[in-house]
């Protein structure tokens, strides 16, 4: 066990080459952009997870992505933070959001699951919704399609330039809250990332 405190940015998605280029996976697809922005890898499992640590912007972070499918990622999340002793306040999670359009983030410092089951275990077994979380949008599902079914589909090609911006644009949101804070992180990047000056 570590005494050091550190931060800890986890990506949700499902395991599995066969989900990794899925919309529900864009928490994975950022997190794993951010870690090789920085020169990390995915070696380390631990907690139903696959971890790296190391040093993002200056901070000592723990980057995790669990392994134990969407509806159960508390499990992992919790028990990674509670061996770090990671404090609620530096935890971040990015997970996809049906309910912003392609190329939206939206960071918040705390609020509920919002209907996402990741979301949801993740609040159930830290016993608080006290996190912050980055919503990256992957836009509603046409038609009457169910959504369970179209988070599990592959973003479509035309929507792919859009999602390649804002993947990096959830990384450099990452690294803000890391240095600057929430709140002038929520500043910079709640907006449609495809309409910034990038």
């Amino acid at each position: 066990m570590s005494d050091q405190v550190r931060w800890m940015i986890v990506g949700l998605g499902n395991p599995g080459r066969k989900y990794a280029k899925n919309r529900h996976n864009v928490g994975f697809q950022c997190l794993e952009r951010l870690a090789e922005k920085h020169a990390l890898a995915f070696e380390k499992r631990q907690g139903s997870g696959l971890l790296t640590l190391g040093t993002v912007q200056g901070r000592s972070a723990i980057l995790l992505k669990p392994q134990t499918f969407m509806n159960e990622s508390g499990r992992s999340v919790s028990s990674i933070s509670r061996f770090y002793r990671v404090p609620l306040e530096r935890i971040l999670v990015i997970y996809d959001e049906l309910d912003l359009p392609v190329g939206s983030l939206r960071l918040r410092p705390a609020g509920g699951s919002g209907g996402h089951k990741g979301m949801r275990s993740i609040i159930e077994q830290l016993s608080s919704q006290d996190f912050a979380r980055l919503r990256v949008g992957i836009g509603r599902p046409p038609g009457r399609m169910d959504p369970a079914d179209y988070v599990l589909q592959n973003f479509d090609a035309d929507e792919l330039p859009a999602i390649e911006t804002v993947r990096d644009a959830a990384c450099r949101a990452a690294e803000c809250w890391l240095t600057e804070g929430v709140d002038n992180a929520m500043n910079a990047f709640n907006k449609d990332v495809i309409e910034q000056d990038l």
